[in-house]
Protein backbone atom coordinates (compact mmCIF):
# COMPACT_ATOMS: atom_id res chain seq x y z
CA UNK A 1 0.00 0.00 0.00
CA UNK A 2 2.17 2.65 0.86
CA UNK A 3 4.24 1.32 -2.62
CA UNK A 4 1.47 2.35 -4.33
CA UNK A 5 0.74 5.55 -2.23
CA UNK A 6 4.19 6.76 -3.02
CA UNK A 7 4.01 6.05 -6.89
CA UNK A 8 1.18 7.84 -7.01
CA UNK A 9 2.51 10.87 -5.08
CA UNK A 10 5.82 10.48 -7.20
CA UNK A 11 3.79 10.64 -10.70
CA UNK A 12 1.59 13.51 -9.38
CA UNK A 13 4.42 15.38 -8.67
CA UNK A 14 6.07 14.49 -11.71
CA UNK A 15 3.04 15.81 -13.99
CA UNK A 16 2.61 19.07 -11.65
CA UNK A 17 6.69 19.94 -12.45
CA UNK A 18 6.04 18.69 -16.61
CA UNK A 19 2.77 20.93 -16.85
CA UNK A 20 4.06 23.85 -14.57
CA UNK A 21 7.45 23.88 -16.34
CA UNK A 22 5.92 24.26 -19.94
CA UNK A 23 7.11 28.06 -21.65
CA UNK A 24 4.63 29.82 -22.54
CA UNK A 25 4.90 32.34 -25.87
CA UNK A 26 6.06 35.37 -24.62
CA UNK A 27 5.99 38.84 -26.64
CA UNK A 28 9.09 39.92 -27.39
CA UNK A 29 10.45 42.73 -24.98
CA UNK A 30 10.56 46.25 -26.68
CA UNK A 31 13.32 47.97 -27.08
CA UNK A 32 13.98 51.43 -25.51
CA UNK A 33 16.31 53.87 -26.46
CA UNK A 34 17.42 57.52 -25.90
CA UNK A 35 16.37 60.38 -28.40
CA UNK A 36 18.86 62.99 -28.27
CA UNK A 37 18.10 66.27 -29.52
CA UNK A 38 20.87 68.61 -29.34
CA UNK A 39 20.42 72.36 -27.88
CA UNK A 40 22.12 75.65 -30.57
CA UNK A 41 24.12 76.87 -28.70
CA UNK A 42 24.91 74.01 -25.92
CA UNK A 43 25.98 76.93 -23.93
CA UNK A 44 25.24 80.52 -22.90
CA UNK A 45 26.58 83.28 -20.26
CA UNK A 46 23.84 83.94 -17.50
CA UNK A 47 23.74 87.14 -16.24
CA UNK A 48 20.82 88.15 -13.64
CA UNK A 49 21.74 90.58 -11.32
CA UNK A 50 25.12 90.01 -9.11
CA UNK A 51 24.89 86.37 -10.11
CA UNK A 52 26.76 85.70 -13.32
CA UNK A 53 27.66 82.36 -14.92
CA UNK A 54 26.80 80.23 -18.07
CA UNK A 55 24.54 77.43 -18.44
CA UNK A 56 26.78 74.63 -20.70
CA UNK A 57 26.03 71.04 -21.93
CA UNK A 58 22.14 71.74 -22.33
CA UNK A 59 20.59 68.80 -24.64
CA UNK A 60 16.89 67.44 -24.33
CA UNK A 61 16.39 63.76 -24.30
CA UNK A 62 13.34 61.09 -24.26
CA UNK A 63 13.34 57.89 -24.59
CA UNK A 64 11.50 56.05 -27.09
CA UNK A 65 10.56 52.63 -27.91
CA UNK A 66 12.48 50.98 -31.05
CA UNK A 67 10.18 50.25 -34.18
CA UNK A 68 6.81 51.84 -33.00
CA UNK A 69 8.43 55.16 -31.57
CA UNK A 70 5.85 55.16 -28.94
CA UNK A 71 7.30 57.48 -26.35
CA UNK A 72 8.24 55.59 -22.74
CA UNK A 73 9.62 58.28 -21.15
CA UNK A 74 8.62 61.99 -21.82
CA UNK A 75 11.49 64.67 -22.96
CA UNK A 76 13.47 66.46 -20.39
CA UNK A 77 16.40 69.24 -20.59
CA UNK A 78 19.76 68.65 -19.04
CA UNK A 79 22.20 70.64 -18.22
CA UNK A 80 24.88 72.33 -15.97
CA UNK A 81 24.30 75.99 -14.31
CA UNK A 82 27.50 77.46 -12.71
CA UNK A 83 27.09 80.50 -11.03
CA UNK A 84 29.29 83.20 -9.21
CA UNK A 85 28.51 86.18 -7.10
CA UNK A 86 30.24 88.77 -9.38
CA UNK A 87 29.79 91.60 -6.07
CA UNK A 88 32.29 93.58 -4.55
CA UNK A 89 29.91 93.91 -1.52
CA UNK A 90 27.25 91.20 -0.89
CA UNK A 91 26.80 87.64 -0.73
CA UNK A 92 23.85 86.23 -1.84
CA UNK A 93 21.96 83.34 -0.59
CA UNK A 94 20.19 81.32 -3.46
CA UNK A 95 16.57 80.34 -3.01
CA UNK A 96 15.09 78.49 -6.18
CA UNK A 97 15.45 78.63 -10.15
CA UNK A 98 13.01 77.57 -12.46
CA UNK A 99 13.07 77.27 -16.46
CA UNK A 100 10.76 78.51 -19.11
CA UNK A 101 10.61 78.06 -22.23
CA UNK A 102 9.75 80.44 -24.49
CA UNK A 103 7.86 79.97 -28.34
CA UNK A 104 8.59 81.69 -31.33
CA UNK A 105 5.41 83.77 -31.00
CA UNK A 106 6.84 85.13 -27.52
CA UNK A 107 3.85 83.17 -25.38
CA UNK A 108 5.29 80.74 -23.19
CA UNK A 109 4.91 76.74 -23.77
CA UNK A 110 3.01 74.96 -21.50
CA UNK A 111 3.45 71.59 -20.63
CA UNK A 112 1.62 68.46 -21.10
CA UNK A 113 -0.85 67.31 -18.73
CA UNK A 114 0.87 65.81 -15.49
CA UNK A 115 3.94 67.05 -16.30
CA UNK A 116 5.34 70.41 -14.27
CA UNK A 117 8.80 69.67 -13.37
CA UNK A 118 10.38 73.12 -14.00
CA UNK A 119 12.52 73.67 -10.79
CA UNK A 120 16.64 73.05 -10.46
CA UNK A 121 16.51 71.09 -8.04
CA UNK A 122 19.32 70.59 -5.32
CA UNK A 123 19.67 69.86 -1.44
CA UNK A 124 20.66 73.56 -0.62
CA UNK A 125 18.14 75.35 -3.02
CA UNK A 126 15.66 76.53 -0.84
CA UNK A 127 16.53 75.73 2.01
CA UNK A 128 18.95 79.22 2.68
CA UNK A 129 21.76 77.37 3.65
CA UNK A 130 23.19 78.05 0.13
CA UNK A 131 25.27 82.01 0.69
CA UNK A 132 27.73 83.02 -1.68
CA UNK A 133 30.12 85.40 -1.00
CA UNK A 134 31.71 88.01 -3.40
CA UNK A 135 33.86 85.92 -5.91
CA UNK A 136 32.29 82.49 -4.66
CA UNK A 137 30.78 80.38 -7.72
CA UNK A 138 28.70 77.09 -7.34
CA UNK A 139 27.69 74.27 -10.00
CA UNK A 140 23.84 72.89 -10.22
CA UNK A 141 22.81 69.86 -12.55
CA UNK A 142 19.75 71.02 -14.52
CA UNK A 143 17.30 68.33 -15.26
CA UNK A 144 13.14 69.19 -16.09
CA UNK A 145 10.89 68.28 -17.76
CA UNK A 146 11.11 69.17 -21.48
CA UNK A 147 6.92 70.22 -23.41
CA UNK A 148 7.20 68.06 -26.46
CA UNK A 149 5.26 70.57 -28.69
CA UNK A 150 8.71 72.80 -28.45
CA UNK A 151 10.81 69.53 -30.37
CA UNK A 152 9.12 71.07 -33.61
CA UNK A 153 11.31 73.04 -35.68
CA UNK A 154 11.38 76.63 -34.86
CA UNK A 155 9.04 76.19 -32.40
CA UNK A 156 11.09 76.98 -29.36
CA UNK A 157 12.95 80.59 -29.26
CA UNK A 158 14.05 80.73 -25.83
CA UNK A 159 14.85 78.79 -22.76
CA UNK A 160 14.06 81.18 -19.39
CA UNK A 161 16.38 80.92 -16.47
CA UNK A 162 14.18 82.30 -13.63
CA UNK A 163 16.70 82.82 -10.15
CA UNK A 164 15.38 83.68 -6.76
CA UNK A 165 18.40 84.98 -4.67
CA UNK A 166 18.76 87.48 -1.36
CA UNK A 167 21.22 89.81 -1.71
CA UNK A 168 22.69 91.05 1.45
CA UNK A 169 25.09 93.52 2.74
CA UNK A 170 28.70 91.56 2.62
CA UNK A 171 31.07 94.03 4.95
CA UNK A 172 34.82 93.05 5.97
CA UNK A 173 35.60 95.51 8.40
CA UNK A 174 38.64 95.85 10.85
CA UNK A 175 38.69 96.65 14.63
CA UNK A 176 41.45 97.72 16.67
CA UNK A 177 41.92 96.73 20.14
CA UNK A 178 44.18 99.22 22.53
CA UNK A 179 45.65 97.07 24.67
CA UNK A 180 48.78 96.66 26.92
CA UNK A 181 50.34 94.04 29.21
CA UNK A 182 51.16 94.36 32.62
CA UNK A 183 54.32 92.60 34.08
CA UNK A 184 54.26 89.63 34.84
CA UNK A 185 54.44 88.37 38.50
Amino acid sequence: MWTRLAAGSLTTALALTIIGCTTKPQAPEAVIEDKVFAVTPAAEQVKAGIMVGEMTDMKVAERVEKGSGRVDTPPHLTATLKLKDASADQSASAIAGAVRYIGADGKPIALEDQRSNLAISSSTYGSGSERLDPGQETTRSVDVDFPAAALQANKLKEIRLELTYIPSAYKDETVDLPVSIAAGK
